[in-house]
């Protein structure tokens, strides 16, 4: 039996790295659509997580991700790029310092409405990384002997990363939203790609690490779509102007 401060740390460490994919999610989605219905796609994600655990405890282990991953991969794929193409299209109309104010087609809806979108891409950022982080909770701890050890772990976790993402909410919603609906449309983008490819048996050689490495293509082409972008909008100009 592995002692319960091994358990502990391996089960807090392992979780964090899902636990900050799932975070990253959601303070993106509510700094740019808004958090009530942001939250209110969490709590749900985390209410069928409990129910899950509840209902399979130890066969969740057995439960086959790949396909899960395709599915909900290709979903942020289809929500991410249509975020990429229009933070592209207005960070180059309008800057890097770009508008601060709301986007009609694209903030959160008026008072009464419903934002389904912010909750939709919430919950399954939730349910997905969540699902992952109790199938490494209840795997590791059955086989170290120390399940309830390892539940707190993985739920400290969450915690922890959770209360750091609430931390950044003041700082993100200052940022113009323009450049901010670039930067969530390139995660979103990303994780979708990692996700999807992962669902479709394809193997990262660096894990959850080559999610850095999708950041940083998605980042440059966009810096070179914007690029092209406003060189196209110049020469419009010129063409106007004579």
């Amino acid at each position: 039996m592995t002692g319960a401060g091994v358990v502990f740390l391996t089960t807090f460490l392992a979780s964090v790295v899902e636990a900050i994919e799932m975070v990253t999610i959601v303070v993106g989605v509510g700094a740019t659509r808004g958090y009530r219905y942001t939250l209110l796609g969490a709590a749900g994600g985390l209410l069928v997580l409990v129910v899950v655990i509840a209902l399979g405890g130890v066969a969740l282990a057995a439960i086959p991700i790949g396909p899960l991953r395709l599915m909900v991969g290709s979903l942020l794929l289809l929500f991410g790029l249509q975020w990429y193409r229009k933070g592209i299209v207005r960070v180059a109309a309008r800057g890097f310092a770009g508008y601060h104010g709301r986007e009609p087609l694209d903030g959160p809806p008026e008072p009464g409405g419903v934002d389904w979108t912010a909750a939709f891409l919430a919950f399954k950022g939730v349910s997905l990384e969540g699902l992952e982080i109790a199938i490494i909770v209840v795997s590791f701890g059955v086989s170290a002997g120390q399940l309830g050890i390892s539940i707190v772990g993985g739920a400290a976790a969450i915690v922890v990363v959770g209360a750091i993402g609430f931390a950044l909410q003041g700082p993100l919603e200052r940022i113009p939203r323009s450049f901010l609906q670039l930067v969530v449309g390139t995660m979103l983008t990303s994780f979708g790609t990692f996700w999807a490819l992962e669902g479709l048996g394809v193997n990262w050689p660096q894990s959850d690490a080559d999610i850095v490495l999708l950041l940083i293509f998605y980042g440059l082409s966009a810096i070179t779509f914007i690029g092209l972008e406003r060189r196209a909008r110049q020469q419009l100009l010129e063409v106007v102007r004579t």
